[in-house]
């Protein structure tokens, strides 16, 4: 099968603030295929599309490379930037059409993102033989607990690493804790090994969040809503959620509203039944822009079991709400720094996150807008496209991998 290059062609993006780079002496622009699954509405996945955007704006040739072109967040890509769409059954699959791709466009960098792609990537590169650098991103965590709640096959991963890792040119982990455990669990050697927080907070970040929410619960006089954002699966915990806040609901009034979709959902809406809150509950299902309930809740809430990085918690600080995280491993620490722009508590206790969402609402001025709008302009998309235009600097003049 051959490969389909599709020309996306959407409204004009509204540059970044920042202007390409400019270098001395003659310049050839570092050119960079970003490998992902698709385009369903994950982190992940909205990640690689605000770094392919910064990327081209910096100067960078930037092509994406799917396994498959769909999802929900099609029409967030990025103007100007091709696709690539390998039109696979399976991520197997993805590791020829991959190296055929790499064999004829040969790019300088080629960028993968997650667990299994990550692996496609090495293998495919190994295969074709070409100096392409590659660099894989780690955004999940690799620990039995992890791998429990997700797929059991996942497991595998951290010895895929070992066998493949002597062709990974650089492992970019989305935390201190991913990092640390791509060492001591994936056996990769600390100097290929570096940490880039997620792009998060880009120029248009105060448009979006800004935008104007028409849902009765946000009226005047109602009363306080927490808001939750994350796919309804497993990891993220959303029964944990709702089993505190029907201990909350005991005393005092209060809504919750989720965001995500996932197949856990009627399991979950169940569930609100079960515990006599179904009334103060709502699944709004995918949201395209969630900035706004986040700017309109008088809480944020992230319940999950695992994370990489946590996008979510910078957006809601950004949009200086108050955030309650559960101490998963391993973003959520470092994010909120160990609690100092946010509340951290403990896992499968409701009990203590249902006195953490009263907190929030009793003690608001711990966590004023200004000083998490400030902690979340750390995790800039700025930031981070600088890092890995750098990165992909160093390996452009290190020495050309093997074949």
């Amino acid at each position: 099968m051959s490969l389909s290059q599709l020309e996306t062609s959407h409204r004009p993006d509204v540059p970044l603030a920042s202007p390409p780079r400019k270098q001395a002496g003659p310049y050839r622009p570092v050119s960079v295929a970003i490998y992902m699954h698709d385009l369903s509405p994950g982190g992940v996945e909205r990640q690689c599309l605000l770094l392919a955007k910064a990327l081209k704006a910096r100067g960078a040739a930037v092509t994406l490379v799917l396994h498959r072109l769909r999802g929900e967040l099609q029409p967030l890509l990025p103007e100007g930037v091709p696709v690539v769409d390998l039109e696979s059954s399976r991520t197997l699959r993805d590791i020829g059409r991959l190296r055929r791709y790499l064999l004829d466009r040969r790019p300088d960098i080629l960028l993968a993102n997650v667990d299994c792609n990550n692996v496609a990537a090495s293998l495919a590169t190994i295969l074709a033989g070409t100096s392409t650098r590659l660099v894989i991103c780690q955004h999940n965590p690799l620990t039995p607990t992890y791998y429990a709640l997700v797929n059991w096959k996942y497991r595998l991963i951290p010895t895929l690493y070992r066998l493949v890792g002597f062709r990974v040119d650089r492992a970019v982990a989305v935390s201190d804790g991913i990092a640390s455990e791509l060492v001591k669990r994936a056996g990769l050697p600390p100097r290929k090994v570096t940490t880039i927080s997620n792009a998060v907070i880009g120029e248009d970040f105060a448009a979006r969040a800004g935008m104007q929410v028409l849902h009765p619960w946000f009226r005047s006089g109602a009363p306080p809503v927490f808001v939750s954002v994350g796919r309804l699966v497993e990891m993220k915990d959303h029964s944990f959620l709702l089993q505190a806040f029907a201990l909350f609901r005991q005393k005092r009034p209060g809504r919750v509203m989720i965001l995500g979709v996932g197949p856990l959902r009627e399991e979950l809406e169940q569930l609100a039944v079960t515990l006599g809150v179904a009334e103060d509950v709502t699944f709004l299902g995918y949201v395209q822009n969630p900035l706004p309930y986040m700017r309109l809740a008088a809480g944020f809430v992230l319940s999950s079991r695992a994370e990489g990085f946590g996008n979510v918690l910078v957006e809601a600080m950004g949009c200086g709400t108050p955030v309650i995280s559960t101490d998963c491993p391993h973003g959520p620490a470092e994010i909120l720094d160990h609690g100092q722009y946010g509340v951290l508590v403990r896992q499968r206790e409701p009990e203590l996150l249902a006195q953490a969402m009263e907190q929030v609402l009793d003690r608001r001025a711990l966590w004023p807008a200004a000083m998490l709008k400030a902690r979340a302009a750390a995790f800039t998309v700025e930031a981070c496209a600088e890092n890995y235009l750098q990165l992909f600097e160093e390996l452009m003049v290190a020495e050309a991998p093997a074949a």
